[in-house]
């Protein structure tokens, strides 16, 4: 029995001396204890050193993915003749790589678990196996190899990385909560000073570029906010500082807002320029996408999957829902409505449509998605014209969803209530017929309105009468009973008196 062992080196392949050995896995190690046991338990047959680093990583590479390499090929066939691969079974320890030498080569190939025990054995007594290999060479030739793969695993490629496109969006998001902080804080602050302000200029950039001119709100009129704010607004603040309820506050006070205006004007202009980059990126990577979704939502889909490539693997249904796990899972349990849509609802297009038809746009927006990220991720071209067409079919379908419901809103619905129209073969010509119809009674006349108005009073005053009648009825009975009872009493006063 033969053994292929893998290293940063070479390929080694050893003969096992006793083949029993592996039908008891568990006592396989008392026989690699030692070097001189290690060597009496297996041989070295043959030693294929690399002969530099680019072989060394073509090779491994190739036993990574599953693949038989050339040059590893080529030395099993010169080192293992005709005979003995139809004699000897050779012994790997990556399943893959073995299936891959059976069907290309015809050897038969044992890869289980039986096997872990020898790798580890011979992995521990490898210098003493292989003679020439010190323990700082092959430690410095794994470490070289295990660089060189990190890099080829990478790929890295400036314009290709959506790493990039993750930590951008990841620092956006971050930048707009921060923001709103600051801004929401400096409103607060100055609010004190000028209340009336903040219902006035609602942007947040533009609060702290006038608070920064303006400083104490007395300074108002004398300020030229032209470069600020439009016309309106600027004598709108100017005539609200006059009249300000505001308290008063230190020059400390107003140097301690300023330095927040400033931090709210710096981070704006950061936001912006992020926003320009991540944009461009956004048109380079995923063209077909940012076409269709928008540079935004097609970022945080694909920081949301991890990659580019993962996200171009994902069905339409789950792109669709693509951020609305919790929900969905939740529904499941509790078993309720699935989600519709997931951060897809963010884009344009979804916003576009009615709420009765945005579960259909959303689903349809998937499905264009799907196509638009798989032409990105392993298309070759770089221009978005699969996007933009998927784009084009998605507004054509909303406009036609908007435009039916509009004619069915507007549509005279008596129409459906009339009973089909039946057409009747006339009657042939015939004596009995003239005699039927001159007996056949006259067909009652339409009665007027004022007629049915009257019948229907009539109608409606006769259980009210009935009730009336009922309602006297009881009342006379109920007077006779206590008119009686009265009586009754009377009597028997009278009896009582006279004994």
């Amino acid at each position: 029995m033969l053994v292929l062992f893998e290293t940063a080196a070479g390929y080694a392949l050893f003969k096992l001396v006793d083949d029993g050995k592996l039908s008891k896995p568990e006592s396989i190690y008392q026989e690699f204890e030692t070097s001189e046991k290690a060597n009496k338990a297996v041989k070295l047959k043959a030693f294929k050193k690399f002969e530099n680093t680019t072989d060394a990583l073509s090779a491994v590479t190739g036993i990574v993915e599953g693949k038989l390499p050339k040059n590893l090929k080529k030395f099993l066939e010169t080192e293992i003749s005709e005979k003995e691969m139809k004699k000897e079974k050779l012994v790997i320890s990556d399943p893959k790589l073995g299936s891959a030498i059976n069907k290309k080569m015809g050897i038969n190939v044992l890869s289980d678990s039986t096997v872990l025990d020898l790798y580890r054995g011979i992995r521990e007594q490898f210098e003493s196996l292989v003679s020439g290999l010190s323990h700082s060479d092959l430690s410095a030739m794994s470490l070289g190899l295990s660089h060189s793969l990190s890099r080829y695993k990478l790929k890295f490629s400036p314009d290709k990385v959506d790493t990039m496109i993750v930590q951008a969006i990841a620092l956006l998001d971050d930048l707009d909560k921060e923001l709103n902080t600051y801004a929401m804080r400096a409103k607060e602050w100055y609010g004190w000073h000028f209340p009336e302000m903040t219902k006035i200029i609602v942007d947040n950039l533009a609060y702290a570029k006038v608070v920064k001119k303006i400083g104490f709100r007395t300074n108002a009129q004398s300020t030229d906010l032209s470069d600020i704010l439009p016309e309106e607004l600027e004598i709108e603040v100017k005539e609200a500082a006059e009249i300000s309820m505001g308290t008063e506050i230190s020059d400390e006070d107003i140097d301690n807002i300023f330095a927040l205006c400033d931090q709210v004007i710096n981070i704006t202009e950061y936001r912006s320029q992020l926003y320009e980059y991540l944009k461009n990126r956004m048109n380079a990577i995923a063209p077909n996408l940012t076409a269709l979704v928008g540079e935004l939502v097609g970022a945080r889909l694909i920081s949301h999957a991890g990659s580019l490539m993962n996200l171009s693997k994902q069905p339409a249904s789950t792109i669709q829902i693509l951020g609305a796990e919790k929900a969905l899972f939740r529904a499941l349990k509790t078993k309720h409505n699935t989600p519709k849509y997931g951060l897809i609802y963010h884009a344009s297009l979804v916003g576009q449509a009615g709420p009765k038809n945005k579960a259909k746009v959303a689903r349809m927006l998937a499905a264009k998605a799907a196509l638009s990220l798989r032409m990105d991720a392993l298309g070759e071209s770089e221009s978005n014209d699969v996007g933009i067409d998927g784009r084009t079919k998605v507004e054509a379908r909303i406009n036609m969803l908007e435009g039916r419901v509009a004619a069915k809103a507007n549509k005279d619905t008596s129409v459906q209530n009339q009973s089909k129209f039946k057409f009747n073969k006339a009657q042939q010509y015939g004596e009995s017929a003239d005699v039927v119809m001159a007996e056949e009674e006259e067909a009652p006349k339409k009665r007027k309105i004022e007629e049915v108005e009257e019948a229907e009073e009539s109608e409606e005053k006769k259980p009210k009468k009935e009730k009336k009648d009922k309602k006297e009825k009881k009342e006379k009975k109920e007077k006779k009973e206590k008119k009686e009872k009265k009586d009754k009493k009377e009597k028997k006063e009278k009896k009582k008196s006279k004994d």
